[in-house]
């Protein structure tokens, strides 16, 4: 055969092969499900769309069905990372997809825009499912530039807003090449997620003074007619200004031949009912009202979004207009209460709850009724009071429901924990359980230990750590064998080993901690004993309703920042107690005085220094995630938060100091070696003590080791699924994503 034929046939068989695998490529392509979609009369395509008050999605079977909208909102970062640093991998975006999916819910919602992997992760998730997880794009407005200025119409922010918006539309449908920019998602977007796209969900949270002085600066404005949206004759400044983006949106999306559902972010603070019974103005000074934005030849409609939680404003369990509606439990559901009132404003239109839900923290920040506060939850019950009010919106007529959070986000703070975070850029180093805002994911981010270190009162897993990780101590304390200590990103870890079993109804343990020069003497606590230098803090092991941590009174970070030097908030009978230690108190309810509030209101504050018995172990009849300390036999084990021990930031071993506070309001940190740690035993029918001074009646602090560490800048976790997940599924199950009339 000649050469040249035997390359014939080898092309021959080549384009054969070609054809072949084409052919099946092909075909399989042809058996995938694909996405039906409407097309207009003019040619806009179109998925979801609204129809008076429902929300509708088209369906294989060409007709529109009214859809209950369930979901989670998806932050853009990790631990160790803030959210302009775009850490998260296609990996990380794929497994979230699926577990987001399974969990039954049927669209995430983001919050600006993520980097392009975020978009083209989407797209391989859903090719060939059948029923595909759908997103809501938010798109981030100049929020502190608003605040700053209190003028939307302020030079440079309008333009800011719509560089934004014309970045979401063209990111979303993989048309748009973005330069590099600190802070900023970046990078080639050439994958179009316009399919999968729900709806638009333009701006933040408003902030109520910024849109009360818009209106007065600018009464005059003229009202704005646009192209798909327009502002009525009723509309204020600050709305026109509103209708005005989502027209520029809308025009944006229109070049892609795609119409979706528009909303903008809103929020109870600015919402359109009058609430009598709240006592702060400005959380009831100006409304945002959806009802004066219209939309013009758009067919993908619009509706009202709001955030609403049952905790924030005070209203919720102050208002007594609200207190209307009783549970199960003959408890006002001032959440239900509120959910109608709102509902009935808006009878032509879809409203969502586009934010909702309660973390599980130790730490807590605002108070509400039935128990719903912010923080000092374990996963069970933020997984009960999550469903719970999934119901309520449910119930109560709402076109969707998307829950806050799908995972924990370290970086977050919030009001009352935020002057005790110092240095307050390294907050997404470490996990500090008294910040709620950290902690409200159906994800878990995990610290370091946490996988590895089950809190259960037995210390064989301690054995399996590597070695230098695990510090011993064995001091001369009858009664005490050996004390370990170890660390992770979120609390110093204690395990005891005793000489005989341990018995809370006999025996008190306590461990004294020392980082700082100063503090109080044990005093009654360890009666006839001094120490060389005070405490910071004491943690109490013993019967349930009596294991805390309590701190030093000259070191009580409350009242130093909330009594007379500080807020001047606190009670004077509280200020003059002779008490060497104190409950470790976290303000919940600042104090409202009339003229500056409408109505008054006591300070307020919850012991978070309790520690719970139980275990992390899943699958117990004592399991809980708040979980601080167990006992097995003559084993103690005992997790302590960082921020308990006075550390405003342990990835740098910075502990708060002592002293007078700037201009009465801000604490100082400094750079300690570590924590000297004090333990001793005291038996509560002959009150005998047990310490490492033996027969002496002092204690020099300096013979006793310090547990240090070095200084850490990246951070280790672990993901987990917490039980509150498996309490939305139950509830996601009993909510169709279609409606039936």
């Amino acid at each position: 055969m000649s050469r040249q034929r035997r390359r014939r046939l080898l092309l021959t068989a080549l384009t054969g092969a070609m054809v072949l695998t084409g052919g099946i490529l092909a075909g399989w392509h042809y058996m995938q499900p694909k996405l039906v979609t409407y097309t207009a009369e003019n040619g806009t395509e179109m998925k979801f769309k609204t129809d008076g008050n429902k929300f509708m999605q088209y369906g294989k079977d060409g007709t529109w069905k009214e859809m209950f909208v369930k979901g989670v909102n998806l932050g853009a970062t990790s631990p160790g990372h803030y959210p302009g640093e775009f850490p998260l991998t296609e990996e990380d975006y794929l497994r979230w997809f699926e577990q987001i999916q399974d969990l039954g819910a049927n669209v995430i919602r983001v919050y600006t825009v993520h980097q392009p992997i975020f978009y083209s992760a989407l797209v391989d998730y859903n090719r060939g499912r059948e029923q595909p997880l759908y997103f809501i794009q938010g798109i981030w407005s100049p929020e502190e530039e608003l605040i700053e200025k209190r003028d939307a119409y302020a030079d440079h922010i309008e333009q800011t807003f719509k560089q934004e918006i014309e970045k979401a539309v063209s990111a979303v449908y993989g048309d748009a090449d973005i330069a590099a920019q600190n802070g900023e998602s970046s990078g080639k977007y050439r994958t179009n997620a316009g399919k999968y796209l729900m709806a638009w969900h333009v701006g933040t949270e408003w902030d109520p003074a910024m849109v009360d002085n818009t209106n007065k600066v600018h009464a005059d404005v003229l009202q704005y007619k646009g192209v798909h949206f327009s502002a009525t004759a009723e509309a204020s400044p600050f709305e026109n200004w509103l209708a005005e983006l989502l027209d520029y949106t809308a025009v944006q999306e229109k070049k892609y031949g795609w119409e979706h559902p528009m909303t903008f972010t809103n929020w109870v603070t600015t919402d359109v009912l009058d609430h009598p019974g709240e006592p702060l103005y400005e959380e009831d000074m100006v409304s945002v009202d959806a009802r004066h934005i219209k939309p013009e030849a758009w067919g993908g409609g619009y509706f009202a979004a709001y955030h609403v939680y049952p905790y924030y404003p005070d209203l919720f369990h102050v208002d007594k207009t609200l207190q209307t509606i009783k549970d199960a439990n003959g408890e006002y559901n001032t959440y239900k209460s509120y959910l109608r009132k709102l509902k009935a404003e808006f009878s032509d239109m879809p409203v969502m709850v586009t934010e909702y839900g309660v973390p599980s923290s130790l730490g807590i920040s605002h108070l509400g009724m039935g128990g719903r506060n912010q923080g000092g939850h374990n996963e069970v019950q933020q997984g009960d009071i999550d469903a719970s009010l999934t119901q309520d919106i449910y119930d109560e007529g709402y076109a969707g429901a998307i829950l806050f959070m799908w995972q924990d986000e370290w970086f977050k703070k919030t009001w009352n924990t935020m002057p005790l975070e110092i240095p307050a850029d390294r907050r997404a180093y470490w996990l500090n359980v008294l910040t709620n805002e950290k902690m409200f994911g159906l994800l878990a981010m995990d610290p370091g230990k946490q996988d590895k270190l089950t809190i259960d009162g037995k210390l064989g897993d301690w054995d399996k750590l590597k070695a230098g990780e695990v510090t011993v101590w064995q001091g001369k304390v009858k009664g005490i064998q050996e004390m370990k200590m170890t660390h992770d990103e979120a609390y110093l870890y204690i395990g005891l080993t005793l000489e005989q079993p341990f018995d809370p109804e006999q025996t008190l343990l306590r461990i004294g901690t020392d980082t700082l020069t100063g503090g109080s003497q044990p005093g009654s606590m360890l009666s006839g004993k001094t120490l060389s230098d005070g405490l910071e803090t004491v943690i109490t092991i013993g019967k349930d309703n009596e294991s805390q941590v309590q701190i030093a009174k000259d070191y009580d970070f409350n009242q130093r920042l909330y009594g007379k030097q500080g807020y001047d908030m606190i009670a004077d009978k509280e200020l003059q107690s002779t008490e060497m230690f104190h409950p470790w108190n976290l303000a919940v309810s600042l104090k409202m005085t009339p003229p500056d509030t409408r109505s008054a209101h006591p300070f307020m504050t919850e012991n978070v220094g309790m520690l719970k018995r139980g275990t992390t172990a899943p699958g117990q009849t004592d399991t809980d995630s708040l979980t601080a300390w167990q006992y097995n036999g003559n084993q103690v084990e005992m997790r302590i938060p960082w921020m308990l021990l006075g550390f405003g930031d342990p990835s740098s071993l910075q502990a708060i100091k002592y002293g007078p506070l700037k201009n009465g309001r801000e604490f100082s940190t400094t750079a300690v070696e570590g924590i000297t740690l004090v333990p001793w035993l005291t038996n509560r029918s002959t009150k005998q003590v047990s310490w490492p001074g033996g027969e002496q009646a002092s204690l020099d602090l300096k013979t006793l080791p310090v547990y240090s560490w070095k200084a850490w800048e990246q951070v280790k976790y672990s993901e987990r699924l917490k039980l509150s997940y498996e309490k939305m599924k139950q509830s996601y199950e009993k909510m169709p994503s279609f409606r039936i009339d």
